[in-house]
């Protein structure tokens, strides 16, 4: 185990190869095309509001700050599905993921009629490729010449500062790529960062220095030393991301490429914490995102407007001057003229909602089961349509161990990622101070769910069966309908159970029936 020593100290011993990287590319890129270069930073499981720039202290983000500061900071990106394939999949085609077939489901596979913006943009002649997680989980291999997100560039590797971080060099496969680039050609490049997915070494927050009085819980968990804890371990890779990121930055400053690269930092679902990821609550769904362009963008500006992550495919699109050709084009509209703007706020007053959705996530009930959601996001409210209320959102409670036999109750909800905060909530289950979290977190909802997003982040108090709130219950219900039929979303045009037979291609798990 570590004890008391930081991250930047022990990424200080790859810097020098980072550094020669990045002149060798200063010296060599040649004449510029004038087209930007298109540099994506996605997380694995990273929760609005965990970055400094948006007045966290429990983690510190100074690259993702400093994109902010330099760019634009949005306060209301909404992703495309509060699970890792399924989003990811919605960013790199631009297309809802009702309306991506298999690749709306986790761990399935991803049709190539589906074209990527990498593939868009290396057809335009930019320069592709990716490190870290680019599309997945799922099954890719046997539809597609490589990952959706590109060529990999993943050969470099270094030693994490605690068990459960990838061993990946991001910054140093970055520094490759960049070598390789032909001189002259635009890049696009894809840096999905493994962290903070878990699994997370137990007490490495701690063991880096970082007090559990420092810890911000969220209104739907229990404040305890030991969920204060697990948060602090969740810090800690959000942290090792970000440090990647600034060293990327720092290269493309060098070069001299920076100020003509689009640099989008973002991550792909919520935190991996009970009623965060895989629901469709804000922790589950609404994301950092900070944007920067060189002179392009003006900086120092705090953005409210909605965006969904459809948008963003449109933007790079639209940022690189790439058209579509028209088959299954992409559901989203570019920001450009948020971001080319020199206003804070509300921007665009046309951006009124975000949608995003839910089918499959773990295998985590009987039959491969999933929990279908769809959902409505306004400045003010968050609108849920449950589609399945009889199933169990986090998952069946008992399973089947490998031997067959049927385990203890509470011993399923494989929805939620294992983690010591779940462990906290089945183990004090019964206890007064903890009993209404673990109900959060597992029990049954009903068929919709309405919440007032701006009182009530931690979307604790249902408002669907308020009178005093029926009149905006009923306009965003009629509202979501009518956006999902026009569309295309099976769900509601009587074919939603034909997510239920995609494939899964991870291990799937045995409950009994329900």
């Amino acid at each position: 185990m570590q004890s008391k020593i930081g991250i930047p100290q022990m990424l200080a011993r790859s810097c020098v190869l980072v550094v020669a990287a990045s002149s060798l590319l200063g010296r060599a890129a040649g004449a510029e095309d004038g087209r930007p270069n298109i540099l994506l930073a996605i997380s694995d499981d990273q929760s609005f509001p965990h970055a400094s720039a948006y007045g966290s202290k429990m983690v510190s983000t100074p690259a993702f700050d400093r994109v902010a500061s330099e760019g634009v900071l949005l306060t209301n990106a909404i992703c495309a599905s509060p699970g890792c394939s399924p989003c990811r999949a919605a960013l790199l085609t631009g297309r809802h993921t009702w309306q991506l077939e298999h690749a709306g489901t986790h761990a399935s596979s991803f049709s190539p009629k589906y074209v990527t913006y990498p593939d868009r943009l290396e057809s335009a002649g930019y320069f592709v490729g990716y490190t870290g997680k680019g599309w997945g989980p799922g099954n890719w291999q046997d539809f597609r010449p490589r990952n959706p997100a590109g060529p990999a560039f993943n050969a470099r590797k270094n030693k994490p500062p605690f068990a459960g971080i990838s061993n990946n060099d991001y910054a140093g496969n970055f520094a490759e790529f960049l070598k390789r680039r032909p001189p002259g050609r635009p890049f696009c490049f894809w840096y999905g960062g493994s962290e903070p997915h878990r699994a997370y070494q137990a007490g490495a927050g701690v063991d880096s220095g970082k007090k559990l009085e420092t810890a911000e819980v969220p209104p739907f968990l229990p404040d305890t030393p030991e969920i204060r804890s697990d948060l602090l371990d969740y810090c800690v890779e959000i942290e090792w991301f970000d440090e990647h990121l600034g060293r990327m930055l720092e290269m493309l400053e060098e070069a001299g490429q920076l100020d003509n690269t689009l640099v989008v930092v973002t991550s792909d679902n919520g935190m991996p914490f009970p009623r965060a990821k895989a629901n469709c609550y804000e922790y589950g769904i609404h994301m950092p995102l900070a944007i920067r362009w060189g002179g392009k963008v003006k900086g120092g500006r705090v953005v409210d407007d909605l965006i969904g992550f459809v948008d963003l495919t449109a933007t790079i699109l639209d940022v690189a001057g790439v058209e579509h050709p028209g088959e299954l084009p992409p559901s989203g509209r570019s920001i450009r003229n948020i971001l080319e703007s020199d206003k804070s706020g509300r921007v665009d007053p046309s951006r009124t909602a975000a949608y995003t959705a839910r089918e499959r996530h773990s295998s985590s009930r009987y039959d491969n089961l999933g929990y279908p959601q769809r959902c409505l996001r306004t400045p003010r409210f968050l609108y849920i349509r449950n589609f399945r209320p009889d199933r169990w959102p986090a998952g069946d409670p008992q399973k089947y161990d490998a031997t067959g036999r049927l385990g203890p109750m509470h011993g399923g909800y494989h929805d939620i990622d294992a983690c010591p905060s779940l462990t906290f909530l089945v183990d004090h289950r019964e206890e007064a101070g903890v009993s209404r979290y673990f109900r959060l977190a597992v029990d049954k909802r009903p068929a919709e769910e309405l919440f007032d997003v701006v009182s009530d982040p931690g979307c604790l108090k249902n408002l669907a069966g308020d009178p005093a709130h029926e009149a905006a219950r009923a306009e965003l219900a009629g509202r979501l309908e009518k956006y999902l039929r026009a569309t295309g979303d099976p769900r509601v045009l009587d074919g939603g159970d034909l997510f239920e037979t995609y494939p899964r291609y991870s291990p799937i798990r045995q409950f009994p029936p329900q």
